[in-house]
């Protein structure tokens, strides 16, 4: 018997062009039976002007991804969709479901929903961005009713993010989370996170949710697979709720 890539689901991403860490890490998490493809948006500066320019070309990145006939379309960047300020993330679902005519999520619209699905409402944030992003994101957060009570960057830009080491990620993790947190986020799809989720939830005994991973789970969850994938974190190991 002939095994079909995706024929499950087909999960399409636009993702960064300067981003070497979200295609391998989404492959990783993909259960049997569905495949991932990817259209990558010009973007090699973590600048606010360099992300609010990567919405310019998404209906060419989502027609590309149409055309394989994917089921659902993710706009692969954290800062990159929540740039705009509240509603931005919803503007650009809108323009890819106008070109793609496939549902559509962005990766800040899925960590807002992850960090719901596990109850986090004060949270920890670790990131690679240097202060102005970080700022911006902490006002998307907060903004939809998360309390921000630790956050810190390591300044990093560009192809520099995909060359963090997992062990530093796991060290930054670790120097922002404070006791009274319901939970970690560690935010940027270029960012390796995969291989110390599950020792970070052992040693702070408590849910860390990471771009990619909450990227994939909403994917996943819209098009209706709820299977549990073990060795990515709390989020991905248990049923979604509804």
């Amino acid at each position: 018997m002939v095994s079909l890539a995706g024929w499950r689901a087909r999960l399409g991403v636009l993702v960064p062009s300067v981003n070497k860490t979200m295609e391998p890490e989404l492959y990783r998490m993909a259960p049997a039976g569905v495949s991932v493809h990817f259209s990558r948006i010009r973007e090699k500066e973590d600048t606010i002007e360099e992300l609010r320019k990567m919405a310019d070309d998404i209906p060419r990145a989502a027609a590309e991804l149409a055309d394989a006939e994917v089921n659902i379309i993710a706009f692969g960047c954290t800062t990159g969709s929540l740039i705009g300020g509240v509603g931005y993330d919803e503007e650009l679902i809108r323009r890819i479901q106008e070109t793609a005519h496939v549902p559509a999520i962005t990766t800040s619209t899925a960590v807002v929903r992850a960090l719901k699905e596990l109850g986090i409402k004060t949270v920890c944030v670790a990131t690679p961005y240097q202060e102005e992003l970080n700022i911006k994101e902490k006002e998307f957060l907060e903004w939809h009713g998360y309390d921000v009570i630790s956050m810190k960057g390591l300044g990093r830009r560009g192809p520099e993010i995909a060359d963090v080491p997992a062990k530093c990620v796991y060290d930054l993790a670790k120097e922002v989370f404070r006791p009274k947190a319901d939970g970690v986020f560690i935010s940027c799809t270029d960012l390796r996170t995969l291989d110390i989720l599950e020792a970070l939830e052992h040693d702070l005994s408590r849910p860390v949710v990471s771009s990619n991973q909450a990227t994939m789970w909403m994917m996943l969850r819209q098009v209706s697979i709820r299977e549990p994938i073990t060795g990515y974190g709390t989020l991905l190991a248990r049923p979604s709720k509804d």
